[in-house]
């Protein structure tokens, strides 16, 4: 009688009941050595599910071994606690290969390193590999091309996403209630994929939970004690995008392409922000630079020449340590969630890495919210240059920060002036929140749009406006508060205005009683002498396009709507200035106007 010793992994996959029931294995002494067996019920008393699929095979091996003329025994003495302590640095695998030898057995192994340990200890052995083909899988039969995820529910009907991110249904794709059986048997077909498969890993193994990479396929598996059943929920990207299918403005794509190193991309789940990484993370290596990945799991669709990291030993830390050394261009953070995650990405973006991190957030400015706390907030600017939010598969807002030393708007004393982050709206660089501190708290204050002013206070506006335009015709007021004004003035009047030493201002200021800011008159104040440039109106399907003489490509303007500033632009390609329609510029665009005769647009750089 041959007597065969079975190591864990052909236990657990199966393939010696396989070979049982082919008839290659017959009238045999098949010894299952106690390490083996305790490491098993030490996995099932974990819940994990190796465990108990371990355990179901070798009830499985008691029921077949009459048929086929078997004979199945325990051998072996009890590993103790530092066998147990040590079993992935291969101490239960040892015990396996010296009860080999002691009963001068053949190993069956699925294990390729044990396999070659046994030859290299002169221990005869047989390696078992079962190819699983990749359409066996179960699960796959609730794929299609439009299914974004699948819901596998114990006692409940499938359900599944169909549809593509930001746009996707939640229907039901099967008339059958999914059994515990069922699910443990799609759970173990995953299993016994990951052990042979190159292309499928297990990132996460925790009691109750798994976490599984097949493929394109990240598969989360739960079950009691974690979850209250056992459900498995399964993710498969639907489509593949470039910067290209974006709705991307052309001062975006110049950003990304030549200043942003600091990008957050932001959304909520399902709106797209992987599939905006990849795109990005794609867009660089095309251009030439070196890129890598930070994920786990690793799902993200990129190019084969991109490298896809996950934790080494636990911990994006240590892999931090690595990316170093391979001097990467650009690194994508996928799901930067934990506070670990926010220092290991502030630390490689501050050593000169081009950082895109992929945030869960309910808008762009929560997405900064959750940095704030973890790393200082002064430094926050030199981390993040770009937050893009993610709506509905596509950009819905893009703001940019910057760190000044200034009086918070809204406060007046200009002893009060702090370190302040201003986030801007990138696509029309309106001011719309600020962040600095406030006693002891780090506050972010929205700006709000001032409105035109009525009453008493116009009155007011318009004395100092004419006190003013006594230096510059031009001169223009703004009212701060009630005891702080602005004056903007054409910069060579700056001059006589202060006086020297400043006396003349200081007159001024006692005489009309308020504080006066005087600044230089930026672009957003139309010059008398300014004519506006004659331009054609149309619409693409996602913009809105005014077309001027191509002689005044990349120049800067300012449109004008109804006699009042709306945005300062860059002329495009060809003359043309592309407005998307989804884009706050956009949308106000198409509000505030009527006709083509509502617009006007002046050149800036004559």
């Amino acid at each position: 009688m041959t007597t065969i010793v079975a190591d864990t992994s052909v236990i657990i996959n199966g393939n010696l009941s396989d070979q049982i029931k082919s008839g290659s294995i017959r009238n045999s002494e098949i010894i299952i050595p106690q390490a083996v067996f305790d490491e098993l019920q030490s996995q099932a008393s974990n819940h994990k599910e190796q465990g108990f699929v371990g355990l179901e095979q070798i009830q499985k091996l008691n029921k077949l071994s009459d048929d086929f003329g078997l004979k199945i025994i325990l051998k072996g003495s009890h590993p103790d606690i530092d066998d147990i302590k040590f079993a992935a640095s291969g101490r239960i695998d040892a015990l396996i290969i010296d009860i080999a030898k002691q009963n001068n057995a053949i190993l069956y192994t699925s294990d390729k390193v044990q396999h070659l340990v046994a030859e290299a200890e002169d221990v005869e052995t047989v390696f078992l590999r079962t190819k699983i083909i990749q359409e066996e899988l179960e699960f796959l039969k609730f794929f299609d091309n439009t299914t974004m995820s699948i819901h596998l529910k114990e006692n409940q009907y499938p359900l599944a996403k169909q549809g593509k991110p930001g746009e996707f249904l939640l229907t039901k794709i099967g008339e059958d209630i999914l059994t515990k059986d069922y699910l443990k048997m799609i759970s173990s077909q995953i299993l016994s994929a990951t052990n042979i498969s190159d292309s499928s890993t297990v990132e996460i193994s925790k009691t109750g939970a798994s976490v599984i990479q097949h493929n394109d396929y990240r598969i989360a598996i739960t079950y009691p004690p974690f979850s209250e059943s056992y459900e498995i929920t399964i993710v498969h990207p639907t489509v593949k995008l470039s910067l290209d299918d974006y709705t991307i403005s052309e001062s975006l794509m110049e950003r990304l392409t030549d200043r942003a190193e600091g990008i957050v991309i932001s959304g909520s789940p399902g709106s797209g922000k992987s599939t905006l990484a990849s795109g990005l993370a794609n867009f660089y290596h095309d251009q030439g630079k070196i890129v890598k990945t930070f994920e786990s799991p690793r799902d993200l669709q990129v190019n084969s020449g991109i490298t896809q990291y996950s934790k080494l030993d636990g911990s994006f830390d240590n892999t931090a340590d690595i990316l170093l050394l391979v001097r990467p261009d650009y690194t994508i953070f996928d799901e930067v969630r934990r506070r670990e995650d926010f220092t290991t990405f502030s630390d490689l973006r501050l050593t000169g890495v081009g950082m895109v991190g992929v945030i869960h957030a309910n808008s762009p400015l929560d997405a900064i919210q959750r940095f704030i706390g973890k790393i200082e907030l002064g430094i926050i600017p030199n981390v993040l240059d770009t937050v893009v939010f993610v709506n509905n598969g596509d950009i819905e807002k893009v703001y940019d920060l910057e760190l000044k030393v200034k009086v918070p708007t809204g406060m007046t004393e200009s002893d009060l002036a702090r370190p302040v982050i201003e986030i801007r709206n990138f696509e029309d660089n309106v001011l719309e929140h600020e962040i600095y501190t406030f006693g002891e708290e780090n506050v972010i204050v929205p700006v709000a749009k001032r409105g035109d002013v009525v009453g008493i206070q116009k009155l007011a506006q318009d004395k100092i406006q004419d006190y003013f335009q006594r230096y510059d015709s031009d001169a223009q007021v703004e009212i701060l508060s009630e005891n702080r004004v602005k004056v903007s003035v054409h910069e060579d009047c700056i001059a006589s205005i202060i006086g020297r030493g400043g006396t003349n201002i200081n007159d001024i200021e006692k005489l009309l009683k308020v504080h006066i800011d005087i600044v230089a008159q930026n672009s957003e104040l139309l010059s008398s002498t300014s004519d506006d440039l004659p331009f054609s109106f149309s619409e693409s399907k996602t913009a809105l396009l005014l077309t001027v003489n191509r002689e005044y490509t990349s120049m800067h303007a300012d449109i004008y709507t109804n006699d009042k500033f709306f945005a300062s632009v860059k002329i495009g390609k060809k003359g043309q200035i592309k407005i998307p329609k989804r884009s706050d510029v956009g949308r106000n665009l198409l509000n505030s106007t009527s006709s083509k005769n509502d617009i006007q647009i002046f050149l800036k750089d004559f």
